[in-house]
């Protein structure tokens, strides 16, 4: 794949198709990938001659990412997928874990989309926000992490790449970053123990997505995103080796200009600025702020490609009925 002057940037589009401007701005821009939503969906051809649009945009065969968690996080519905339950609801283990995004990853390929915005691997506690509570597998770190691993694995074998999220760990905090700006104030031996475990367990993975959290015991002033100090620390103690993404950059937990924010991301480590509304005229802005791909950062992206295989053939009616019997009869989580 030809990737000189690709930009650090994951985009959205406005809508079920890819307008002219749009069209002309990727093929300018280069954005690594892009990532689709509800405005986005409308059918299975429709999907697919989106996706197909993209890539021909940029002329190459770009990622395509969607959040495809369940429950209340699932882009794709019926029709077009099964209406999955919330991950702390899913029962049967780590088997019927890989089976759903086995799965998962047959529905999403279906429609052109190689990406999935999943794993969250964050540990649910005290302070964990309602919004977020629903989406964790669980309050034991070591099953979270087990979890994590089925859900990867099952996406990768579905030719679909994962996306581990939130980095370093957001069931700490207080808040919805969607809204508000998270913060922890746990020690960090504290973090280390529930917080931080499925991050070093799974940091071998391909992709990461940061969380736009203040972690007080390594910065008390920067949310992970724009942290150097805990971007960091993930890539040192924490042992993440794969391709950082910015969780989306228009939250409201970041201030700022959306441009200034993906200069500070990229300067704090980032590799890739993730900007998820459509909006073409921050979507430029975001471009010129972030820049191209260029050397760690680049040989992350290659990495995290090439982990992006052809999918085996499977047998849909066999595996559904299998996931239908854990999740029946099973009480336990691993």
């Amino acid at each position: 794949m030809q990737d000189d002057g690709v930009g650090a940037t994951i985009f959205g589009c406005s809508g079920e198709v890819l307008l002219p401007g749009e069209a002309r701005f990727f093929a300018k821009a280069q954005p690594w990938g892009f990532i689709l939503f509800r405005r986005n969906v409308e059918s299975v051809a429709q999907l697919r001659a989106l996706c197909a649009d993209l890539r021909a945009s940029v002329g190459r065969d770009a990622p395509i990412f969607m959040d495809q968690e369940g429950g209340t996080v699932q882009r794709l519905r019926p029709p077009l997928a099964r209406d999955w339950p919330e991950a702390n609801a899913q029962r049967g283990g780590a088997r019927a874990v890989w089976l759903r995004h086995r799965l998962m990853a047959a529905e999403l390929r279906a429609v052109g989309v190689d990406g999935n915005c999943a794993p969250v691997i964050d540990v649910a506690g005290p302070d964990t926000h309602a919004f977020l509570q629903r989406r964790i597998w669980g309050s034991d770190p070591q099953v979270v992490a087990a979890l994590g691993r089925a859900a990867a694995e099952g996406l990768l074998a579905g030719g679909v790449l994962p996306v581990i999220k939130h980095l370093p760990g957001h069931g700490a905090a207080n808040a919805d970053s969607h809204l508000d700006l998270p913060h922890v104030s746990l020690p960090l031996v504290a973090l280390e123990a529930r917080d931080f475990v499925p991050v070093r367990a799974l940091a071998d993975l391909p992709l990461g997505m940061s969380a736009h959290v203040v972690y007080e015991a390594l910065d008390p002033m920067q949310p992970a995103t724009v942290s150097l100090a805990v971007i960091s620390y993930l890539r040192g103690a924490l042992g993440f080796g794969g391709l950082l993404m910015s969780d989306d950059i228009c939250m409201n937990a970041l201030g700022g200009s959306i441009a200034a924010r993906a200069a500070q991301a990229r300067a704090a480590g980032c590799d890739v600025i993730l900007h998820c509304s459509g909006d073409l005229s921050e979507m430029a802005a975001v471009a010129d702020a972030a820049g191209a791909l260029e050397g760690t950062a680049l040989h992350r992206a290659r990495a995290a490609l090439a982990a992006r295989q052809a999918p085996g053939a499977i047998d849909i009616a066999a595996l559904e009925a299998e996931l239908e019997a854990l999740s029946a009869g099973a009480e336990g989580r691993v």
